[in-house]
């Protein structure tokens, strides 16, 4: 039977310790090629590198044969919210033997200005403080009894398998959208007037428009609080995102697309370069955030998804447990705003 982790079921010998091994390293790759795809991004030399690799994993007796299937019609196929990546500055520590990575906290107080001839340029000291973020770890663990693999149900093991790939990375994206939740209320906007002040309630476009007047109020605050930190940002074309919870998609896509006037090529409402990532993992539906991305929105991948097995021969139970660690932090709360829709 051909799979979707291992090309030919038909061909494995569970008893077999060889076999085994190797449908667990096909299992390896499977679960960590989102990952490595994401530090190669653009990258087709490396890319071609990883298929190489995975070629040379079949046996002369071409067992499992290569997964480059799994590659070729899988690695763009995610089953996992990954939006978070968009917003973090996301680092590859992978290769590294860090717990954690620093976030620093730098200000020089540098200041550009007039230097009549044979003057001299003021020097400006450098302060700033510095915190360690550590990686830490998150597993989980899936059970496959015996009697899968005796009435060779092949499809059970690839559906969990894949249910449980998707469990451990949307776990990793919760994490970084639960940074974000945790913005103090001091960076909240509220639902700001119509503009015009007069427009009814009862009028089609009212609450896209207060909608839309609390994104570019929220956007201006993001771009007046951190117009002197040296981020390499241009308000006029700088790209914002609008982090939306599931149930507020239809809301913002409509108060970011509202025109000024009810023809083609109107300008929007909008005041800047809003692009919106719809999460079900947030943990309230009744507030979105505007966001600055990158910059000081940290992130780091110390270890990919890794996976151990063993028999419980107690059971008749192969356990496979599997390992991820990473960490995050936010350096800048300046970059967000949560906004409020009442």
């Amino acid at each position: 039977m051909r799979g979707v982790i291992v090309k030919d079921w038909s061909k494995i010998n569970w008893d077999r310790k060889e076999d085994r091994k190797k449908v667990l390293g096909a299992l390896q790759y499977f679960l960590t090629l989102p990952d490595k795809f994401a530090h190669f991004k653009g990258q087709e030399k490396e890319k071609q590198l990883i298929r190489k690799a995975l070629q040379e994993f079949s046996t002369k007796g071409d067992f499992p044969t290569s997964v480059l299937d799994i590659i070729d019609k899988y690695h763009l196929t995610t089953g996992y919210d990954n939006g978070y990546e968009e917003i973090f500055d996301i680092r590859d520590f992978s290769g590294t033997k860090k717990s954690g990575f620093d976030l620093l906290d730098v200000q020089s107080g540098l200041t550009f200005e007039k230097v009549d001839p044979g003057g001299k340029l003021k020097v400006y000291s450098i302060s700033g403080s510095k915190v360690h973020v550590y990686f830490d770890y998150y597993g989980g663990a899936l059970g496959w009894h015996r009697q899968l693999i005796d009435d060779e149900e092949w499809w059970t093991l690839e559906d969990n398998a894949i249910e449980f790939r998707n469990k451990a990375y949307a776990y990793r994206a919760q994490v970084f959208y639960a940074l974000i939740e945790a913005l103090d209320s001091s960076k909240n906007v509220a639902w700001q007037n119509p503009e015009p002040s007069g427009l009814a309630s009862t009028d089609p476009s009212y609450i896209a428009n207060r909608d839309a007047q609390t994104i570019n109020k929220a956007a201006v605050e993001i771009l007046t609080a951190i117009k002197d930190k040296g981020y390499s940002v241009n308000p006029v074309n700088a790209e914002m995102i609008v982090l939306t919870p599931l149930a507020l998609k239809g809301r913002i896509r409509r108060a970011l697309g509202l025109m000024l006037q009810p023809m083609a090529n109107s300008e929007k409402f909008v005041d800047f370069n809003f692009r919106m990532i719809t999460t079900t993992l947030l943990s309230s539906n009744t507030q979105y955030y505007v966001i600055l991305p990158k910059n000081k929105l940290k992130g780091g991948y110390r270890m990919d998804l890794k996976v151990f097995s063993d028999f419980d021969i107690l059971s008749y139970t192969d356990t496979t447990a599997g390992w991820m660690r990473y960490g995050g932090a936010i350096g800048d709360s300046d970059q967000l705003r949560r906004c409020l829709i009442s």
